[in-house]
């Protein structure tokens, strides 16, 4: 007569089983194959092919960074005169609030200036009140001729981007603005020299008036170059978010126009802080997209972040545990490859001599 065998032991067999069929399985993958199912970064660092340092999640962006560029006053926008991937020099104007106000006051308080300047044109000056004076007159004067070749080069701007105006105008009005600037610069460095002198008398009272009027008057206009949004820096509008009739905020939040340096192209990757020590500058990276599935791009470790965060670019698959930190860490890219900012790719840092000993294991080629 059989015997009943015990539950417990069967169990205990049927798990032996599986485990012996699922070695089996696992011994019958190549090292390159385990390397595309367990992912590069958590291969196994001491075999023979391995050739993956780590691997991260990154996204593209222009050689700077991409810039969310918001306005610095609240108001209704008037005009737009930036377009999708216009190439602008920095200076250039992309966008106009309504400024009817603002002009209003650079009016009052240009005629609040030249009557004080009037009243104080009837004291008597000399020595070193005299040569303050002439220094003070020219400063202000070149701050006036800053405001007007500004007013020129915006002028220039908006008519060449409507098709009124031509590229020379625009050209000639910019280095005349950039001459301008020189000029101010200038001026204000020799009213500088001139108020260090030693023994300079004190402003009679005419003078600060005066002094006080051409302050209003350059803050009324500091105050309309606020209204106006300008490029940071030579680039390329990535995109335009303002529309006419809008009201723009004064808010990171809020941007209006997004601007980046596409002259070349560079990654942002986040590095799980297990995998942080196996990355270092000037290591060679492969970058895949989704987007070109036959294609592989590469680029070089250029910075690694020295403080750890929580990650901000979402993964594919399973979701990353709540506690999960992240180095980040910038890859420039070589050429110029054609990856959109912003696209999500994977990055796998190719395994070297520094990688191998920081992860314990051997390069071999």
């Amino acid at each position: 007569m059989l015997k009943k065998i015990d539950p417990t032991v069967t169990a205990i067999l049927g798990a032996a089983a599986l485990a012996m069929l699922g070695g089996f399985a696992f011994n019958t993958l190549t090292h390159s194959e385990f390397s595309s199912v367990a992912g590069p970064a958590h291969a196994d660092a001491t075999a023979p092919t391995a050739q993956w340092a780590a691997s991260a999640t990154a996204r593209v962006e222009p050689k700077d960074g991409e810039v969310r560029i918001a306005s610095e006053v609240g108001g209704k926008i008037d005009e737009v005169i930036a377009n999708t991937n216009d190439q602008v020099k920095a200076g250039d104007l992309l966008i106009r609030l309504e400024d009817a106000d603002y002009y209003n006051k650079i009016a009052a308080a240009g005629a609040e200036a030249s009557v004080r300047e009037r009243e104080r044109g009837e004291e008597a000056a000399t020595g070193l009140a005299l040569d303050r004076r002439n220094a003070e007159d020219a400063v202000a004067k070149a701050q006036r001729s800053v405001f007007a070749a500004h007013e020129a080069f915006d002028a220039a701007y908006r008519a060449q981007k409507t098709e009124k105006g031509n590229a020379d105008a625009v050209d000639k009005a910019r280095k005349d603005l950039a001459a301008k600037v020189d000029a101010l610069a200038a001026a204000k460095s020799k009213l500088a020299q001139v108020n260090a002198q030693p023994n300079m008398p004190l402003q009679q009272r005419l003078e600060s008036s005066l002094a006080l009027a051409r302050s209003d008057l350059t803050s009324a206009e500091l105050a309309l170059e606020r209204t106006r949004i300008r490029a940071p820096a030579d680039g390329t509008v990535l995109n335009v978010l303002a529309r006419v009739g809008e009201t723009a905020v004064p808010s990171p939040e809020s941007a209006v126009v997004v601007f980046g340096d596409m002259s070349s192209l560079r990654l942002r990757a986040e590095v799980e802080e297990r995998d942080a020590a196996r990355v270092h500058v000037g290591q060679r990276v492969v970058v895949k997209a989704d987007a070109f599935p036959d294609k592989t791009f590469e680029g070089t470790v250029t910075s690694i972040s020295q403080s750890l965060a929580a990650p901000r670019i979402a993964t594919r698959g399973p979701r990353r545990p709540n506690d999960v930190e992240v180095v980040e860490v910038m890859v420039s890219l070589d050429d110029h490859p054609p990856l959109f900012t912003g696209m999500r790719v994977d990055t796998f840092f190719k395994l070297d001599n520094q990688a191998a000993n920081a992860s314990g294991g051997t390069k071999t080629n």
